[in-house]
């Protein structure tokens, strides 16, 4: 069996019969994981079964480093090399339709009938991942600027806010403040993008809170982009405002919020300056 390193075209082939099981998987299609991998052998250079599944895991990890959906049972292995990441690229510039895909995004129109978003503690020094593996995913984050893709994904950024108001409006249903939820409004639809916020909503005792909204299919430290304006108006309003990160939104949506300071949970990173004429 061959223990050298695998070459660009075994990767590309191992990346492809990769994608096609994800296809199968997020559609809930079924599929057979050994049939692939037996499939795939002949055309590798002599690749034990065992290769190919941690190839597999490896290929999870990529995924999750760009901020995308993966196939559950191969559970990230990092330490993987800077080829297997380019494969990956290679697979997603030659099929632009997977990036802008939504399989797993549903209309909440109906709001009333939405599930709760399950919301959880935010990213924190105690609960980040071993720091090989975290510098890895933000390595690969930062070459593919995941921030970038995900805020030009205005269909995905729609589809987020959407969910979160009807996650506002059933909370405050369930307090009992049917009155409160009637008068949630999502902000970016209705006046359009400027406000500092996407949803203005209320906490059951009746205190406003204005809520900007940043969705990703990724895992819950995929970065995201935040406008100069936003955080203005989260400083100008610290009582009120607050980050609702979505993160596995393709999946089963999940979710932390971040109040005001922000720079107190996440490190800011200029990424553009305005140029003007002296």
């Amino acid at each position: 069996m061959s223990n050298g390193p695998w070459t660009d075209e075994e990767n590309d082939l191992i990346v492809a019969d990769y994608f096609a099981m994800l296809a199968d998987d997020v559609s809930g299609r079924p599929y057979n994981k050994a049939e692939h991998r037996r499939g795939l052998l002949p055309l590798l250079n002599d690749r034990s079964e065992g290769s190919v599944e941690f190839k597999h895991q490896n290929i999870s990890a990529v995924l999750k480093g760009l901020g995308e959906d993966w196939i559950p049972g191969y559970k990230p292995a990092f330490n993987f090399q800077i080829t297997l990441v380019d494969a990956v690229a290679r697979w997603l510039a030659l099929n632009p339709a997977w990036l802008s895909r939504h399989s797993g995004i549903r209309s909440t129109t109906g709001l009333a009938e939405a599930r709760p978003i399950w919301i959880g503690p935010p990213p924190t020094l105690s609960n980040q991942p071993p720091p090989q593996e975290l510098e890895q995913m933000l390595h690969i984050a930062r070459k593919f600027d995941v921030a970038a893709r995900d805020e030009r994904n205005h269909t995905l950024g729609r589809a987020g806010e959407e969910r979160v108001l009807a996650h506002e409006r059933a909370a405050l249903k369930s307090a009992g403040r049917d009155d409160l939820a009637r008068k949630v409004r999502w902000v970016s639809e209705e006046d359009g993008d400027g406000a500092g916020y996407d949803i203005a909503s209320f906490a059951p005792d009746g205190r406003p809170r204005l809520i900007e909204v940043k969705t990703t299919n990724g895992w819950e430290r995929t970065p995201f982009h935040i406008s100069r304006n936003e955080l203005a108006v989260a400083d100008e309003r610290q009582s009120e405002w607050c980050l609702f990160r979505l993160w596995n939104f393709s999946r089963e949506p999940k979710a932390f919020e971040l109040n005001p300071p922000l720079d107190a949970h996440v490190s800011l990173t200029a990424t553009s300056f305005q140029a003007s004429f002296h």
